[in-house]
């Protein structure tokens, strides 16, 4: 079955979900809220109930965050995660939560961490040096202007495959 994160992996799911149907497969999916309703179904998971194994779908993996509130989610209602489908990989450090609550950037993309610690496979339509590389030499004028500031963020926030 497929999850989808709350927010934006809720419309990617249901996409997913939609054509593989039109494709004849018939898959069920569900997703979070961030808080849970105390009225009518009532929950913070709506769709279908999570059983068996189940692939996470999401439009970016940053610090890998929602991945890992996902994998608890979906382990909590007795279910397997399998893996995580991505439109895009930052390829940004991923970060812990301490004991004392503060936060801490690892030395490991997110991708990488859940591939390694977590064991799940991480399949990404794209990763941020794609998108580099397309602003470098397919960008033209308009896109093109972008290339440094996303650059910066690379430099700033990433981390080497």
């Amino acid at each position: 079955m497929l999850f989808g994160p709350a927010y934006k992996g809720i419309p990617l799911v249901a996409a997913v979900a939609i054509e593989l149907a039109r494709l004849g497969r018939n898959v069920s999916f569900a997703y979070n809220r961030k808080e849970a309703k105390d009225h009518g179904e009532g929950g913070s998971l709506v769709g279908a109930p999570l059983v068996g194994r189940v692939l996470i779908v999401d439009d970016v993996m940053s610090a890998g965050t929602a991945a890992r509130e996902s994998i608890a989610i979906i382990k909590a209602a007795g279910a397997q995660p399998h893996g995580v489908a991505l439109a895009l990989d930052r390829q940004e450090m991923a970060t812990e939560k301490q004991a004392d609550g503060s936060v801490r950037d690892m030395p490991h993309s997110a991708v990488q961490y859940v591939r390694s610690t977590l064991g799940l496979q991480v399949c990404a339509i794209a990763r941020l040096t794609d998108l580099l590389d397309y602003l470098q030499q397919q960008g033209g004028e308009a896109l093109g202007a972008h290339y440094a500031q996303v650059q910066a963020y690379r430099d700033r926030y990433g981390v080497e495959d």
